[in-house]
């Protein structure tokens, strides 16, 4: 088991403009298989917008992603950790915040994100969750990875 959450991360960064639309950031989400996008401008963290923020922040009130910015509808200010931190403090922070995503951060800048999902495939890789977190998206049938 990994000890730093340097080593559990996935560091990939995918981060859209705090003035992207929501369609924006969810194109960007649904061509990068993933379920949420960094807010960032000149290299910083500004926020995290999560495909369940654009549903219950936006679609369900009936707003237009289309003219809605992404920062508008974001997690302001979210709680992020160190590429140096320890594992156990970030689930200790996914906990007590019931995130299941955290920034990681360093001087501000993001680096990549550290996930459930990430735990589960470092700390318990032979379990049916860890499983599910490494499966290809469901697909429907009208996708088009369908």
């Amino acid at each position: 088991m990994a000890q730093f959450v340097k080593d559990v991360m996935t560091p990939a960064i995918a981060s859209v403009s705090p003035d992207a639309s929501l369609v924006e950031a969810a194109q960007l989400m649904r061509s990068q298989d993933i379920g949420d996008v960094l807010i960032a401008e000149d290299g910083r963290l500004l926020g995290v917008l999560t495909d369940r923020d654009i549903a219950l922040r936006a679609v369900a009130d009936g707003v237009d992603p289309l003219t809605v910015s992404c920062h508008s509808v974001c997690t302001r200010e979210p709680v992020t950790v160190g590429p140096e931190d320890e594992v156990r403090a970030a689930v200790r922070l996914m906990r007590e915040h019931a995130v299941r995503r955290l920034p990681v951060v360093e001087d501000g800048r993001p680096l990549g994100v550290i996930s459930i999902g990430d735990l589960l495939r470092d700390q318990d890789p032979g379990s049916a969750l860890a499983d599910i977190s490494r499966a290809s998206p469901n697909t429907w049938p009208g996708s088009a990875s369908a």
